[in-house]
């Protein structure tokens, strides 16, 4: 023992109980190893075995020895080594020994010549020491025999192995072997659980029944393995192929099979193919199928009424007898056998319905065929029902019963339409266009009547076909136009008189003709007429499209001589074309603008211009001055857009007054037309603020100077009298008061 811990308290005695001086002490007494020991072998000769092909580097032994010394020092830190090898020679460097773990393995030169050495037993000296790699230490000796055993890692594959064999497990069915001084076994592969298994002497066993349908091979690999669980040579692979044996009985792929077979079908026709399975080894008698009809019923017309092929399955009809009437269906037991039918084999059964089904093999027949003509008049309205007719079929099944029919021929115009009920089995002719005498006068319908499925071995009859024959009555007939609406475009400069547009109307009766008369209506503005016999239209008076703007709309009658009630009308669209007889205008009051004299900068007048014709005749219209060299001088002109001008001055000073500035304004007409216009423009002297001052003129029949002096002394003296006036009628007064008397002024 190399540690010691030691724990001192110091106490004083009293006379009835000792008192505690001071808190206890712990002491860590550590004794510091010496290399005082030498290490020793556990054996004085170590005995080992190696196979031929083990691979190098793999340790197939171990040699060890102790060291009492302390095993954290170098005291006890142990290095082996190879010290002598015998026999010696050309082989002294066949194996190699691990220094510090003492494992002996193989060199490369020793893995690649073992199995060619005569020699199967080998010496080796060896020694063990202490300190370490370092040169000095305590060391000690030994002896090491080693023996060449033979390559026995092979096994015999595949192995095979009977499914569902009972009682005995673990059952042992394969044995491999590795020579060496240390061994392991280890199996692993395509398994669950421990399935497959090997002891300690290599002996492979299976613990339990197989069964091949869930897993017919197994693949394993058996290793072998040194203490430290590497392999000395590559695994063994071993193939289990599990032996099938007779325990799964055919299966069908459905218990019950529903067929259907139409009556008349022909003998050899395939049924039905019936398919059963096998879970047994696909390759032997035990998965060899073969088919047989236990049981037919009902026997009739007689047994034996379908063939099974045994191999395939295959089910055929073997008579062509069948017949709804007899039996409409018929129940087949069948047996699926494996051993290839042979005794012993399991089996298993389904059934086979098979419903006999009706065919179509009665035609549709008419209840009545032919019919005495039917006469229609040409105005009849559309929509009217002409005639109803009604078949029957005999067959059984509905879908037999269902019939289907059409118009053949005679109506390829589609002047008829039909309509069917087929619950009832009736078609109804109706007239779906209306009918002119004067293109066709009688139909002859060809109409049939035909099952939606196809008859089975027989044909239609005359009674399934029915005629039925119209004959169109004549009717008068009121007169059409060739067309609804007439459009023409006439230039506001056609004369009077002139032409402008022949409609044209006819009489469908053309058994009937007779004569027409054109007249208008709705000329609100009295500017048309129509010659009555050929519809030519003419101007009374020319249309102004300024007036009518661009279009003028009125109708036209046609009526029948002899019958005004027999008429039709069509609408006349005159486009009134545009021609340049309007010259621009100038518009708007520029009474109020006025230009500052000296200029000021940014002056100018917009002014606008009109014209009175159509976009092609008008817009954009140009602005210019006059020719006169001082007009151009003074003023200018410069376009704003297709509408519009700028008016400035073109001088820094003109005189104060009203100047009238010559502008000619010309449209894009051709050819143009232009107007010259004088614009009156005010010329001012302007305030700093840019008012225009306007200079008191003298006013006519305003008095003189003299004159008014004369006004003003004349009202001066009519003033002073009455003023005289009243001051001695007051005086008066006074007098008067003073007397006593009184007197009236």
């Amino acid at each position: 023992m190399n540690y010691w811990v030691l724990q001192i308290e110091a106490k004083k005695e009293k006379e009835e109980k000792e008192e505690n001086l001071h808190p206890l002490v712990t002491i860590h007494i550590v004794v510091k190893d010496e290399n005082d020991n030498m290490p020793v072998w556990t054996k004085k000769i170590f005995y080992g075995i190696v196979s031929k092909g083990t691979k190098p580097g793999v340790a197939f032994m171990r040699v060890t020895a102790t060291d009492l010394d302390d095993p954290l020092t170098a005291n006890a830190d142990l290095r082996y080594k190879i010290i002598s090898r015998y026999p010696a020679g050309s082989h002294k460097n066949l194996f190699q020994i691990n220094p510090k773990t003492g494992a002996i393995s193989l060199t490369d030169q020793g893995g690649s010549l073992l199995s060619e050495l005569k020699e199967n037993n080998f010496k080796l000296g060896i020694r063990v020491k202490d300190l370490g790699d370092e040169p000095m230490g305590y060391y000690s000796e030994a002896n090491l025999e080693i023996n060449i055993a033979e390559n026995t890692w092979y096994v015999q594959s595949p192995v095979f192995l009977q499914e569902n064999q009972k009682g005995g497990y673990p059952r042992i069915f394969c044995e491999v072997g590795w020579n060496s001084t240390e061994l392991h076994y280890f199996l692993k592969g395509n398994f669950n659980g421990n399935l497959f298994r090997i002891d300690e002497s290599g002996k492979i066993s299976v613990t339990r029944e197989l069964d091949r349908e869930i897993q017919a091979e197994y693949q394993i690999e058996v290793s072998a393995l040194n203490d430290d669980g590497i392999p000395y040579s590559d695994p063994l692979l071993i193939l289990i192929k599990v032996i099938d044996e007779n325990d799964n009985m055919p299966l069908f792929s459905q218990k019950t099979y529903n067929v259907e077979v139409a009556e008349r079908t022909v003998k050899g026709t395939l049924l039905v193919n019936l398919s059963a399975t096998d879970a047994d080894d696909q390759n032997t008698r035990n998965a060899q199928i073969r088919y047989k009809i236990l049981n037919q019923e009902p026997k009739l017309p007689k047994d034996f009424m379908f063939h099974l092929d045994e191999h395939t399955g295959h089910m055929t009809l073997r008579d062509a007898i069948l017949k709804a009437s007899i039996a409409k269906k018929y129940k087949l037991e069948i047996l699926a056998i494996d051993l290839a039918g042979d005794e012993g084999g399991l089996s298993s059964t389904c059934i086979v319905l098979i419903d006999v089904i009706d065919v179509n093999d009665s035609p549709p027949i008419f209840l009545k065929n032919k019919f005495a003509p039917f006469l229609i008049p040409e105005d009849e309205q559309t929509g009217m029902v002409i005639i109803t007719l009604k078949a029957t079929d005999d067959d059984e099944l509905m879908d037999n019963k269902i019939i289907e029919f059409n118009i053949e021929s005679g109506n390829e115009d589609r002047t008829f339409g039909v309509t069917t009920d087929q619950d009832q089995s009736t078609m109804t002719v109706f007239l779906e266009k209306e009918l002119d005498y004067e293109q066709t006068q009688e139909y002859n319908l060809i109409i049939t009547a035909r099952n939606r499925v196809q008859l089975s071995d027989t044909d239609y009859s005359p009674s399934s076909t029915a005629t039925v024959h119209i004959m169109v009555g004549n009717v008068n007939e009121a007169p059409s136009f060739s067309q609804k609406k007439y459009e023409v475009r006439v230039p506001e400069s056609a004369q009077t008189g002139s032409v402008i547009l022949t409609v044209e109307a006819s009489d469908p009766d053309i058994y009937h003709q007779v004569g027409l008369i054109y007249s208008i209506r709705n000329d609100s503005k009295k500017c048309l007429s129509i010659q009555e016999h050929s519809g030519k239209i003419q101007l009374l008076h020319s249309l102004d499209r300024e007036v009518f703007d661009d279009t003028y709309t009125v109708q036209v009658m046609v009526q029948e001589k002899g019958d005004p009630s027999l008429s039709a009308i069509a609408e006349v669209v005159i486009h009134i074309l545009d021609v340049n007889d309007n010259i621009p205008i100038l518009v708007g009051d520029y009474s109020e603008e006025y230009f500052c004299t000296p200029r000021r900068e940014s002056q100018r007048i917009i002014i606008r211009a009109f014209d009175l014709d159509s976009v092609e005749n008008s817009a954009p219209f140009t602005f210019t001055l006059s020719d006169e060299h001082m007009l151009q001088s003074r003023w200018r002109v410069t376009s704003l857009n297709g509408t519009h001008a700028y008016l400035s001055m073109g001088i820094s000073y003109l005189e104060p007054k009203v100047h009238y500035v010559l502008i000619i304004i010309t449209d894009s007409g051709m050819p143009p037309q232009s107007q010259h216009v004088h614009l009156p423009v005010t010329v001012c002297r302007c305030s700093s603020r840019g008012f225009c001052k306007i200079e008191v003129e003298k006013m006519e029949n305003m008095p003189t100077v003299s004159s008014a002096l004369g006004i003003l002394l004349g009202t001066l003296g009519v003033i002073g009298i009455m003023l005289i006036i009243i001051f001695a009628h007051l005086t008066f007064r006074t007098s008067v008061k003073k007397s006593g008397k009184s007197d009236t002024i």
